[in-house]
């Protein structure tokens, strides 16, 4: 029996993928488990296996589109297996039922209308004196969007024009070698639309507040300083140390170790911290799991491990879900000081700045000191500035004096 393949949500907040490669061909035996593809989600790369035994006998989704969840991208059977029926039902165009543009059935906004050279990115346009072949929403893309279909090329079935080929068309760069005005289109990645949709879901509804502080970092250089001249393969960093020093007051202040879930509050007994790494196209938020029970060490070792299987887009469901609180730090790329958006249902978000030279009055002398600034944002739903206030004077007192993180 035929086993249909079709794009799996791989992420729990997964609505689409784009297919990035196939592992298989057509005519190749495929066995359940084996992988079929690289489908690229909103967080990561991730393979999409066969959930049956027998001949890859079609592809219907080409490498590098992207489809909605549970669109067919294949089909499994035998090698006598008559299974004209299935692919015969199969969308002519992706992302899925080319007729049926939007789940509301009213099309998305077209972009402002291409200059007229878009049009000409096809050296075979269709031979003047037969019929132009296209689909109705492409006719109405082109229209919208001024494209002439006489000279774009058709990717359908007979050469049919789709809506591919209209936003292929619309996405050719204008630009000329020292010409002023030209521009590029570049589409969307599954996560900047993902970054896109939560910024959208937390900046407007959630009561954004903030809290900045300042930070001797004297005693926490030192003792960086000292950890590491011990010559061990473990590097400790200041995030490692930022990391060690929130984690320990989140279990002091359970109140900030909390999500919002809109009837109600849920307070979490361990900590787990997400931390913001930046990758190609975006920002995702590995997690440690109960950082609050591991050494520097350990913190050191996983956090690096996880921003690198990051950056290689190699992370599972499972370690970039489930954070009870955010770190993001640019301080490495000299920022002094930024407020950080909330990551729902988080109830808020840690921003470091950078370690600076910081001129300070200690015992009436004038001395330079190592300062960091801190900047909270807080979900007012769940956090009041005095509670907050109360976290961030914790997280201080364990960064000016490290012993405290191990009393």
């Amino acid at each position: 029996m035929a086993t249909k393949v079709v794009m799996e949500a791989l992420s729990p907040t997964m609505e689409e993928g784009r297919l990035i490669s196939w592992s298989k061909k057509e005519g190749d035996a495929v066995k359940t488990g084996e992988t079929l593809a690289e489908v690229e989600t909103d967080k990561a790369v991730m393979e999409l296996v066969a959930r049956g035994d027998g001949i890859l006998r079609s592809i219907i989704v080409a490498e590098g589109k992207t489809v909605d969840v549970g669109t067919l991208v294949a089909v499994i059977a035998a090698a006598d297996e008559d299974i004209s029926a299935i692919v015969v039902d199969a969308p002519s165009d992706t992302p899925a039922a080319e007729e049926t543009p939007s789940r509301s059935g009213v099309p998305p906004p077209a972009p402002p209308p291409p200059p007229p050279a878009a049009a000409a990115v096809s050296p075979s346009p269709p031979p003047s004196g037969t019929r132009l072949k296209a689909s109705p929403l492409a006719r109405k893309l082109a229209e919208e969007r001024g494209v002439d279909l006489e000279a774009v090329r058709g990717s359908g079935p007979g050469g049919r024009i789709v809506k591919r080929d209209l936003e292929a068309a619309s996405l050719v760069t204008h630009t000329t070698p020292g010409a002023a005005g030209g521009y590029e289109d570049v589409p969307l990645s599954q996560i900047r639309k993902t970054i896109a949709t939560r910024l959208a879901r937390s900046i407007g509804p959630i009561p954004h507040y903030f809290l900045t502080v300042h930070a001797d970092m004297e005693r926490a250089w030192d003792a960086r300083e000292d950890l590491n001249a011990r010559g061990d393969e473990v590097r400790i960093s200041f995030n490692d140390i930022i990391i060690k020093a929130v984690a320990t007051a989140l279990t002091k202040h359970r109140e900030c170790n909390a999500w919002w879930l809109e009837d109600r509050i849920r307070y979490f007994d361990d900590v787990h911290i997400a931390m913001a790494v930046a990758v190609e196209g975006g920002l995702i938020t590995p997690v440690i799991r109960n950082a609050h029970l591991k050494s520097l060490r350990e913190i050191s070792t996983e956090a690096r491990d996880l921003a690198r299987r990051a950056r290689d887009r190699k992370l599972k469901p499972e370690e970039y879900t489930g954070g009870t609180f955010s770190i993001s730090n640019l301080g490495m790329l000299d920022v002094d000081h930024f407020t950080a958006v909330i990551n729902p249902p988080e109830a808020a978000i840690l921003a470091i700045g950078r370690i600076a030279d910081e001129p300070s009055l200690s015992d009436g002398e004038l001395e330079v000191r190592r300062k960091m600034k801190m900047t909270m944002s807080c979900d007012h739903r769940v956090i009041d500035g005095a509670t907050g206030a109360r976290f961030l004077q914790t997280v201080t007192q364990m960064l000016e004096n490290p012993l405290a993180m191990v009393w």
